[in-house]
C-alpha cells in the first residue's frame, strides 16, 4: 500500500519574517539585559558577531551588539574579551567573536591552518615565526606597534601592512598558537593562547560530525527557519555533512520540513516549535542595522524574508549608488520602511544623514516620529 506524502507546512512571507527575527532576538527591547554579561549572551545566542574596519558609523560588531542591548557600552565587549574571557575572535564566515564555550569546534581549523604551510609562505619562515612566538613568551602581548624591527614593504593591497611581522602574527592566529587578547579599535593584542585562557591543557577538539551538528544547531538558534545555504553562508565543503544531519534528524522527527512562500521549491526546515504562531512584532520596535547584522548578511534570505533587495554600495561607483556610501536598513516591526546612509561627523559629534530613502510609499506621521526617536538615539550611542 503506498504511503501518502507528507503534507509540507508552507509559511507565508510574515510569518517566515516573525519566526527570524524571534530567534535574531529583535522583537523585542531588551533581550539579554545590560553589561558585560548582556554581551556574552549576545554572542552566544547569535553564534558570532562579526568584525569589519568600516567606521563610517560605529564599527559593526558594536552596531551589532547595540542593536540588541540599548545600554549597551564598548567596555562591556572589553571586559568580555579581555577580563571574563567569554568571548574569543576568530573566523566563521568573516573574522568574528564567538562565544569560549564554543572553541572546541574551532580547533579543528586551527589544525587545519597549522597543516597547510603554503599558504603562508609569503609571509616569513616558519622559524620567523617561533622567534616571535618566543618574544612573547619572554616579554608578554603585543601589538603591530611593537615591533619596530622590521624593514617595511610596499602594502600588496588596502588592508596590507608595510610591516611583514603582521603576517606573522596573522599564520600564528590562525594556527591557534595566538589568541587577540584586546583590542582598541582595530589594533589587536596577541597573547599566547594557552596563557590567555589559562590552560594547563587545551579543551579536546571536536570531531567533524559534532562540528557539522554545531553549525547546524547555531543556525537553528539564531534563524529559527533554516536551508542549507542561510546554515553554510560561505561555507559550501559543510554542506554535505550539514544535510546529512538534517536527514537523520527528521526522520527522528526532531526537525520538520517546512516551505517558505514564494520559494517552495527551496528546502527549509525547523525545530517543531517554531511551527507554532507568533505573535506580530511590535511596529513601534525601531531598529537602525548594520549592513553586516546576521538579519542582513544574507542577501538573497533577506530578499525571500522581507522583500528588499540590499547592496553594500561602498564598493560602487557614486554615480550607480541608489541609497548611498552605506546604507543602513531601518526595521520598523517586521518591515524594512527605509534605507539611511549615515556618517558619524566625530569632531563636530554629529550624525549626518547622507541620503534617506523610504521604502514605504506613504510613511504615515507616527512611523516618522518613531523612527526620528530611534536616530537620536542612534546618534548617542554613536558619540557616547
Amino acid at each position: 500500500m503506498a504511503t501518502r506524502p507528507r503534507k509540507i507546512l508552507t509559511f507565508d512571507k510574515a510569518a517566515a519574517r516573525r519566526g527570524w527575527l524571534k530567534a535574531q532576538k529583535l522583537d523585542m527591547r531588551e533581550p539579554f539585559g545590560s553589561g558585560a554579561e548582556a554581551t556574552a549572551a549576545a554572542v552566544a545566542h547569535l553564534g558570532y558577531v562579526q568584525i569589519d574596519t568600516i567606521n563610517v558609523v560605529e564599527r559593526c560588531h558594536h552596531h551589532i551588539l547595540y542593536s540588541r542591548i540599548p545600554g549597551y557600552s564598548r567596555d562591556d565587549l572589553a571586559q568580555a574579551q579581555s577580563q571574563d574571557k567569554s568571548v574569543f575572535e576568530y573566523w566563521t564566515h568573516a573574522l568574528s567573536y564567538v562565544p569560549t564555550a564554543d572553541l572546541r569546534y574551532f580547533l579543528p581549523a586551527m589544525k587545519a591552518h597549522r597543516a597547510e604551510p603554503k599558504r603562508w609562505a609569503a609571509v616569513g619562515s616558519r622559524e620567523e615565526t617561533r622567534k616571535l612566538l618566543r618574544r612573547i613568551r619572554k616579554d608578554g602581548a603585543l601589538t603591530i606597534r611593537d615591533i619596530d624591527t622590521d624593514v617595511l614593504v610596499e602594502k600588496t593591497h588596502l588592508w596590507a601592512s608595510k610591516k611583514p611581522s603582521k603576517g606573522l602574527l596573522e599564520r600564528a592566529f590562525y594556527d591557534g598558537e595566538l589568541a587577540i587578547s584586546a583590542r582598541a579599535g582595530m589594533l589587536k593584542t596577541y597573547e599566547l593562547i594557552d596563557r590567555h585562557f589559562g590552560w594547563g591543557k587545551q579543551p579536546a577538539p571536536a570531531s567533524e560530525r559534532q562540528v557539522a551538528a554545531y553549525k547546524l544547531d547555531r543556525a537553528l538558534r539564531a534563524q529559527g527557519i533554516v536551508s542549507l545555504d542561510s546554515i553554510c553562508h560561505l561555507d559550501a565543503p559543510s554542506k554535505k555533512a550539514i544535510a546529512e544531519l538534517i536527514a537523520a534528524r527528521v526522520r527522528r522527527k526532531e526537525l520538520v520540513p517546512v516551505a517558505i512562500e514564494g520559494a517552495e521549491r527551496t528546502p527549509h526546515w525547523a525545530m517543531p516549535e517554531v511551527l507554532e504562531p507568533s505573535e506580530p512584532v511590535d511596529d513601534s520596535l525601531v531598529h537602525i542595522l548594520s549592513p553586516f547584522d546576521p538579519l542582513i548578511i544574507q542577501r538573497k534570505r533577506l530578499k525571500l524574508f522581507f522583500g528588499y533587495d540590499h547592496v553594500f554600495e561602498a564598493y560602487l561607483p557614486k554615480e550607480k549608488r541608489v541609497f548611498g556610501y552605506f546604507g543602513l536598513p531601518v526595521l520598523a516591526g517586521d518591515r524594512i520602511v527605509a534605507v539611511a546612509d549615515l556618517k558619524t561627523d566625530r569632531a563636530a559629534r554629529k550624525l549626518l544623514v547622507q541620503q534617506w530613502t523610504w521604502l514605504e510609499p506613504e510613511p504615515s506621521a507616527e512611523l516618522r516620529r518613531q523612527v526620528d526617536e530611534e536616530m537620536q538615539r542612534f546618534e548617542r550611542f554613536q558619540l557616547a
